[in-house]
């Protein structure tokens, strides 16, 4: 979870994202308009997942042989019955969809929970944070506290820390699911089945959704 030495060692309608949902901007848009659409060339991807400046801590390129070209951000055709401004995360197909208008919606590769450790159902976003602290549950620490234990105090944010630079917490009315939505140091994760539950996207992609989604956006889990 915390590098890449110890992955090879262990295996409503929001108006301001009505606004701010597709002006993607170059060279950040992606041209793709169908679900099934190829990948971005990859100067565009490259120059999409590169190092971002103005952050407190580094964040690095994407190593873009890591992750499967599908799972890059792209604009698609939005999942039919949502309204825009809603945000579903599809376990099984490893996507996270923030839904515009005129049928649009923003894609996103996404990780998630291990089998029977997801959240399904609605939430919503009643927390934003950037490099966030965290702190491993206690039933985190209590099935593997090899791993957990001598980080059960929890975290600073910075880059050795597993939410990344940005996350989204996940409120069912004002109880705290302990769910987020958040980015990852491990990139090659995206479009698996690892987590402890969260979704986790590439940093470059929570930056980008963390700026896109206000606080009460209702976010949909389905799988």
């Amino acid at each position: 979870m915390f590098n890449k030495a110890a992955r090879a060692a262990a295996a409503s309608d929001g108006p301001l994202v009505a606004r701010r949902l597709f002006v993607l901007g170059a060279p950040l848009a992606l041209a793709a308009c169908v679900t099934n659409a190829p990948p971005a060339p990859l100067g565009r991807a490259a120059l999409m997942y590169g190092p971002v400046d103005g952050e407190p801590f580094p964040v690095d390129e994407v190593d873009l042989s890591e992750v499967d070209p599908r799972f890059l951000r792209q604009e698609v055709p939005a999942p039919s019955g949502t309204a825009p401004g809603t945000i579903v995360v599809d376990i099984n197909e490893r996507f996270l969809y923030l839904i515009g208008r005129d049928g649009k919606a923003i894609r996103y590769g996404v990780g998630v929970g291990k089998q029977g450790y997801s959240f399904k159902g609605w939430a919503t976003i009643k927390r934003k944070e950037k490099w966030p602290h965290w702190t491993p549950t206690a039933n985190m620490v209590r099935l593997q506290p090899a791993r957990y234990g001598p980080v059960a105090a929890g975290l600073p944010g910075g880059e050795t820390n597993p939410l990344g630079p940005r996350a989204l917490y996940l409120y069912d009315g004002d109880r705290d699911t302990m769910f987020r939505i958040h980015g990852t140091i491990e990139p090659w994760s995206i479009g698996q089945q690892v987590s402890s539950g969260c979704i986790r996207l590439l940093n470059q992609d929570i930056i980008d959704l963390y700026e896109r989604v206000p606080l009460g956006t209702r976010v949909y889990v389905k799988g």
